[in-house]
């Protein structure tokens, strides 16, 4: 029997089969999990419906996957038709996986103080207020227990240059994290967030982040990068009954850099003074 038989819930941000959301939702449905999809809204001229067939690419042929819909999260409409077809779908959910984010690349390209106001007013809406309006949407059909998962990195807690001003998102999403689980924990809803490390996806092409696995390499103390399958266990693993004592958590998935205080293995290939 799965660690997911029986359970329900909804898969929130899959951009295409690289997506850490995709790995995780591959964990669940692997595990016996039904899973409901969203997807970013085609823009009315593109015929291809680029973000449609991404996702359903990814799905295609998955008994587990029941739905896959638009859903705009900088609207409260978008957000509740959703909610409105999981109900009709499953009736009741089990789990929410919120992975979403976006800044312009003309605001994340350039130094973070000369970000624009409407740029930053914009990332912060979708990357973080999201979270707390989809939690607010879902409450009213997650069973008790059920869990919230949101997808955060390391350049939330400390400086990393490319990151930028996401990373003020980032940071914003974790305090949300936090007030949502206990907003929602009397309920028996658990809000937690996944911190992985660098992986090849679409979110890390936009930031930057080339040389950020080799680095990974050489400064974690597995002296490895992780792989989308190790994030999708975990991510798995806090969407699950497994986890049920954990909330208001950020659970870091990067082979230990996040402990490290100094270039650790990396200093061995510094030329010597």
């Amino acid at each position: 029997m799965g660690l997911f038989e029986g359970k329900k819930g909804l898969i929130l941000g899959v951009a295409n089969d690289r997506s850490i959301a995709w790995a995780i939702a591959q964990e669940i449905m692997n595990q016996g999990g039904l899973c409901g999809f969203t997807h970013l809204p085609d823009r009315p001229d593109d015929e291809r419906k680029k973000s449609h067939r991404r996702v359903f690419k990814c799905i295609d042929g998955w008994d587990n996957a029941r739905f896959l819909v638009p859903m705009n999260v900088s609207s409260d409409d978008d957000i509740a038709a959703v909610m409105t077809t999981a109900k009709e779908e499953f009736g009741t959910i089990d789990f929410v996986l919120h992975s979403m984010a976006f800044a312009s690349l003309d605001d994340l390209k350039c130094p973070t103080i000369q970000c624009s106001r409407e740029g930053f007013k914009m990332a912060m809406e979708i990357s973080a207020y999201s979270l707390l309006a989809v939690a607010n949407a879902a409450q009213g059909i997650m069973n008790d227990p059920s869990s919230i998962l949101a997808m955060t990195y390391f350049g939330g807690e400390k400086i990393v240059p490319g990151y930028n001003m996401m990373g003020i998102c980032k940071a914003a999403l974790e305090a949300a994290v936090r007030y949502a689980a206990y907003d929602l924990g009397l309920k028996g809803i658990r809000v937690n967030a996944l911190s992985a490390g660098p992986l090849k996806t679409l979110a890390a092409s936009a930031v930057g982040s080339k040389g950020m696995e080799a680095m990974y390499e050489h400064i974690a103390p597995l002296g490895r990068n992780i792989t989308h399958q190790e994030v999708g266990r975990t991510g798995a693993f806090l969407l699950s009954e497994m986890s049920n004592g954990m909330t208001a958590e950020i659970m870091h998935v990067d082979a230990g850099y996040n402990s490290m205080g100094s270039p650790g293995r990396m200093l061995d290939l510094l030329p010597d003074a």
